[in-house]
């Protein structure tokens, strides 16, 4: 008789849905790129666009079967069905997160929302509440979280290498916004300057809820209050192009934030420093393979990826061999697949994974919270503020 081989067969592919993300849409085809990196995915539902035509004509593009022109009528329709989506992925413009999360999380559907969480802190709240009384699963794509040296970064804070925290330096800088671009029909720009669908902020919710969003995750440390200078520099416009945050950690330490998409020669500048009474970490998302450790009076240490020091976290968001980059699709189909790994622990009924983590409602609604306290202490003179959760 021949020998037979035994094997253990993959969980079905979950199945997705997406809400905006169509045609001209950047981040859409980066969240559908990090879906299937890792093969946990099969899009097979969509309303691309608030446009009847465009909504149809993306579907038919991406080969996607259901195509749909209302995303009330894709929640209600693929709960009905026995194989419709069980997690849907919002990339919409921020003032439509909160509705389109409402319709799909009543139906028991998981969701997937890019940042910020909302455009206003109160239907940021209400929406964190709904989706608690629901019990779904509800991450939020802060994917810099996701990048291996970040997770790498965390645990040596976290096993003391550092010593106690005293000082926390993050910026992100970008110039894609230095001229009026969103005059002259620029989408992207376009949305994202105007408050209706952005929100109160403009590059402290675009790119600040980032920054501030990584150095919570890799530090460790919680706010106690912030003090924000933000400023338009480009005239007319209607929301921030630039933020100066001083921010004072609970248990003494001390922080500075700075964005900015008026930084000319800028691209994508996000860097983070982290002093303890030990030791410093330094990691920049344009060298994102390499984490650099300097100990007090001591030689500053390179740490790559895959070799030199790296651990078993930064090991679990890697796929390639050492000397081969890593990076922003990497690091954002990592978190779509530790998102895979919680709903096919719920799916099954399974307990969760201890490893896995990744940016939920509470991080969304945190981040929200931070662009408030931003404006409101910038109109009162840079005064320290709370956050309003």
């Amino acid at each position: 008789m021949a020998n037979t081989l035994a094997y253990t067969a993959r969980p079905p592919r979950l199945r997705l849905g997406m809400v905006g993300g169509g045609h001209g849409a950047f981040i859409g085809s980066v969240h559908r790129i990090a879906a299937r990196l890792d093969d946990h995915y099969d899009l097979v539902a969509g309303c691309f666009s608030a446009n009847s035509d465009r909504a149809l004509a993306s579907a038919a593009d991406l080969g996607v079967a259901r195509a749909y022109t209302s995303f009330a009528d894709m929640a209600a329709r693929e709960a009905r069905r026995k194989d419709g989506i069980e997690v849907v992925a919002i990339v919409t413009p921020n003032h439509l997160h909160a509705p389109v999360a409402m319709q799909f999380l009543r139906r028991g559907i998981h969701v997937i929302c890019d940042k910020p969480l909302t455009h206003s802190l109160p239907e940021a709240k209400r929406l964190a509440k709904a989706a608690a009384a629901r019990g779904v699963i509800f991450a939020v794509t802060h994917n810099y979280t996701g990048y291996p040296m970040v997770r790498q970064a965390k645990a040596m804070v976290e096993d003391g290498i550092l010593g106690d925290i005293r000082l926390v330096q993050v910026e992100y800088a970008q110039d894609w916004l230095a001229a009026p671009v969103e005059s002259s029909g620029h989408k992207q720009a376009a949305w994202r300057t105007d408050p209706a669908q952005s929100g109160a902020g403009g590059a402290t919710g675009d790119i600040g809820t980032h920054a501030y969003h990584l150095a919570r995750f890799t530090s460790g440390l919680e706010l106690d209050c912030l003090a924000a200078d933000v400023q338009a520099f480009v005239p007319g416009r209607r929301v921030d192009d630039n933020a100066h945050v001083l921010m004072r950690f609970k248990g003494g330490a001390r922080g500075m934030l700075w964005c900015s998409q008026v930084a000319a020669g800028s691209e994508n500048g996000l860097r983070l420093r982290i002093f303890g009474t030990k030791a410093g970490l330094d990691w920049s998302q344009e060298e994102p393979n390499h984490l650099y450790l300097t100990p007090l009076a001591g030689e500053r240490r390179r740490i790559s990826r895959g070799v030199g020091g790296a651990g078993p976290e930064a090991a679990r968001m890697t796929r390639l061999p050492p000397g081969h980059p890593e990076g922003y699709l990497e690091g954002f189909a990592n978190i779509y697949s530790e998102v895979a790994q919680a709903i096919l622990a719920r799916r099954t009924g399974s307990p969760p994974d201890p490893a896995v983590q990744f940016p939920g409602l509470a991080d969304g609604l945190e981040g929200v919270a931070f662009v408030d306290a931003c404006v409101r202490s910038s109109a009162r003179n840079a005064a320290w503020v709370t956050l309003n959760l």
